[in-house]
């Protein structure tokens, strides 16, 4: 019976580990992908994440971590781990010096199930102005072109009032070029759309920049799904100086 049990045991963690490779492979694919594509808009640096290059949580999870800075658009940041079951991307841009909503992408790849998720955070002081409303226009077809794809329900959270257009979608290992595709899609109206902006006034800058540190103050003390995992595997001090320093960018800003 304990041998019966230990090849069990055996095929179960070769399955997962083979699953998870051939995730890991599609994901750094993706992810190279939306570089590429990011890199044909703008100018994109490298910033030294110091100790937040690698954050391990519960001695399980590593997170590798990069971090970027966009030229006249603000901050890059890049989080990839795997947890065996699952692999995942994370990719977040935080414009300062553009009027454009923040973009927060999570793409999961858990065995041979997708979840995509882009989100465009409101974090400016007029969404009614022609011209933002132009950018979330560009945003609402970019959400058509994947109806497509199965939607995803998730549970109430205090910062759905921030976002007009959210895609929440799943998938299957079918739909990776697909899911692909709308990562890339997403960085590329993105860009283009910030692109085709003037510059913010510096005065318009501390604005967006206090918007911006608002936000992730109160993702420290209201929560959110990640941040939730980070508070409690670091501390709220130390979660809100990786928020500050690296995921948002901005400590740099001030």
């Amino acid at each position: 019976m304990l041998l019966v049990i230990l090849i069990i045991i055996a095929l179960l963690a070769g399955f997962i580990t083979f699953n998870a490779s051939k995730n890991m492979k599609v994901m750094n694919r993706t992810l190279d992908s939306g570089m590429d594509t990011i890199s044909r808009y703008a100018t994109v640096t490298p910033v030294d994440a110091g100790d937040f290059s690698q954050i391990k949580i519960y001695g399980l999870m590593k997170f590798n971590v990069s971090q970027y800075e966009i030229k006249d658009l603000g901050n890059l940041s890049v989080m990839t781990v795997n947890m065996g079951f699952m692999q995942m991307v994370s990719y977040v841009i935080t414009p300062y010096e553009k009027n454009m909503p923040l973009l927060s992408m999570d793409f999961m790849y858990i065995m041979g199930k997708r979840k995509a998720y882009a989100e465009f955070y409101d974090l400016v002081p007029d969404k009614t102005t022609p011209e933002y409303a132009g950018v979330i226009d560009a945003m609402k077809e970019f959400e058509s072109k994947y109806s497509s794809l199965e939607d995803i329900s998730t549970e109430p959270a205090w910062y759905d009032d921030l976002m007009t257009v959210v895609l929440h979608k799943a998938g299957k290992r079918a739909d990776d070029e697909k899911i692909e595709e709308m990562f890339c899609d997403a960085i590329s109206i993105y860009m283009d759309q910030a692109n085709s902006l003037e510059k913010l006034t510096p005065e318009a800058q501390a604005e967006k920049l206090a918007l911006t540190q608002e936000y992730s103050d109160n993702l420290i003390s209201k929560g959110g799904v990640s941040t939730d995992v980070f508070k409690k595997a670091l501390g709220e001090e130390k979660t809100k100086e990786f928020f500050d320093k690296v995921f948002f960018g901005t400590e740099s800003r001030k």
